[in-house]
Order: structure tokens, then sequence, then C-alpha cells
């Protein structure tokens, strides 16, 4: 997958199969609109996504905003899913401003060779997001692209959206987000180094300190499906300080994983942690025994049945 980040000139070469959006969790409206896209391929045309970096709510705000997924993690997603090229368009002030009318024509049409544009119904882009479908549409003559709109994706009568998703992350339910998803909701790195508590109680871990800017579910403790270079499998993940053997003022908030019948060093590489359901909040124990005894009985209660 080629990626074009930072950059307001640039040219493709081949027509394009073109998606715009911030694409903020790829849930399952997302991922329809991307394999519209995929599916253009077949035709000759090349699949291009078109989002923008910093995301447009962290730059009209001036705040960093977490996100469902980081820039690192929707770029190993769309290049899962066939993409072929990924614009990460600027967002500053002047390309904010920019007129709906000249997006269309100068990098739509003259930049990015645009044959098909798979929208969704509520798209909206340039100077204060006046661009909509219908604008696109009527350009379609004179830029000679086709539009396709993607209708929304539906959950128990409601509207699948980013916000909707949000929600349930921020209030722990695993399963809903997962639902809407279309897969589990994941925290993606590189595994570090921890305080090695988990190994000296007879439990070793994997840990990952997530980026300031992914959303994480509530502290507590979930269970997981982890994907590593040595497969898949399932775990009980911890989210949190570990108020029990972490001191200090400003604790860090790390994701340290329990997997079971798994005892390998994988330092250094990259996993995924699928967080499935809930189990119970984090909590502070009075001293490491106790502890122990909590993680005993977690793992027991939460082992897969084989």
């Amino acid at each position: 997958m080629q990626i074009i980040s930072g950059k307001t000139e640039f040219w493709l070469e081949k027509p394009s199969a073109v998606a715009i959006g911030k694409f903020d969790g790829m849930h399952r409206g997302h991922r329809a609109l991307l394999e519209r896209i995929v599916e253009a391929k077949e035709c000759g045309m090349q699949a291009v996504l078109f989002t923008f970096d910093p995301p447009p709510a962290t730059f009209f705000s001036g705040k960093m905003q977490k996100g469902l997924t980081t820039k690192e993690e929707k770029r190993r997603l769309f290049r899962q899913l066939g993409i072929d090229v990924l614009i990460e368009f600027p967002m500053n002030a002047q390309t904010a401003a920019t007129p709906p009318e000249v997006f269309i024509r100068d990098i739509l049409c003259a930049r990015m060779k645009t044959a098909l544009i798979a929208a969704g119904t509520d798209l909206s882009f340039g100077d204060r997001g006046k661009g909509d479908c219908a604008l696109l549409q009527r350009y379609a003559p004179e830029c000679g692209y086709r539009v396709e709109i993607i209708d929304k994706v539906y959950d128990g009568g409601e509207q699948i959206s980013s916000t909707r998703v949000r929600a349930a992350v921020e209030r722990g339910r695993m399963q809903e987000a997962g639902r809407l998803l279309g897969v589990p909701y994941a925290v993606m790195g590189t595994v570090v180094h921890g305080n090695r508590i988990g190994r000296t109680l007879g439990f070793p871990t994997v840990n990952l300190l997530p980026p300031p800017d992914k959303l994480l579910p509530p502290n507590g403790v979930y269970r997981s499906q982890v994907e590593c270079r040595k497969g898949i499998f399932w775990g009980l993940t911890n989210i949190g300080t570990k108020p029990t053997v972490q001191k200090g003022d400003h604790p860090v908030v790390g994701v340290e994983t329990y997997l079971y019948d798994f005892d390998e060093d994988i330092y250094d590489t990259f996993i995924t942690v699928r967080l499935l359901d809930f189990v119970r909040p984090e909590k502070k124990f009075d001293g490491l025994e106790a502890l122990k005894a909590q993680l005993q009985e977690d793992i027991a209660a939460c082992r897969p049945v084989q």
C-alpha cells in the first residue's frame, strides 16, 4: 500500500476508485465503503482512501481527541483490507478553507484521476463541510467519474456510527462494540517489558503501552484474544494503572494480558489484543498475595472451554 502523508501536491497515475472520510473505528458502515472501492479493482481501478491528518475534530478543537483507531492501526487495517493508496491529507487552516468545488476539480479529478466515488449518505467535505453527495453528482459529467451512494448500515434499528461505537467502548460494552464494528475492539502495539510482577506471581503477561490518542474502555479486566507471531491465543487483559503495584502521582495506563497456555518470549514484537467482554473493574488489593488469589480466580473463571 502506498501512503501519501502530509502532502497537498501529489498525482496518481491510474484511474482511482475513491472513498473519503475519517474512518475512525472502521465500523461496518466504513467497511461497506471500502469493500466497494476494493471491488472496483476488478475493473482496472486502484482503491484509494482519502482521509485527513490530523482528524478534523482534533484540528478544529485544538485539542487531542482520543480515537477508536490510531493512525498506525488504520494503516494496518487499510493494508489488510486491500487498499492500494492511502492519502493522509494535511488538515490546516488553508486546506480546511478549500471550497468544495475546488476540491472536486483540483484534487479528485486533476490529481487523483477519480473514476468512481463511493460515498456515504452523510459525506461532507470542503470549506465548512458545504460539499456533499449532491455536489459530487453535479460535477460527475464534467469530471468523468461515477458516484455510488452507499446506504447506511443499521444494527437494532439504529444507524451504526463512530459515535455509537465510542459510547459502547466508553461504557465497557465490548460485545456491543464488536457487533457494531464487525470485529472485536482491538488495541495494537509492540510488546514492552513490564515490572515482571505477573511472572513473580506465576502468571507471566505481555504488556502494551497504548498511545495517548487511543480510546480505551474503563479500567478493568476483560476477556480477550491475542494475535501475535506465534498464533492466536485466548487471554485475560487488565487495562489500567495496576494500583496494587504501581506507585507515584502519575501512574501510567497500560494494557497487560495473561495468555492461556502460553509462555514464550515475544518482547519487541507486534501484537493485537482484541477485547471480547468485561469481567470486573480494576481494584487495589491489600498486597501481592491478595492480588495473586484474585488472579487465580479470574483465570479459572474465564478459562476458555476446550
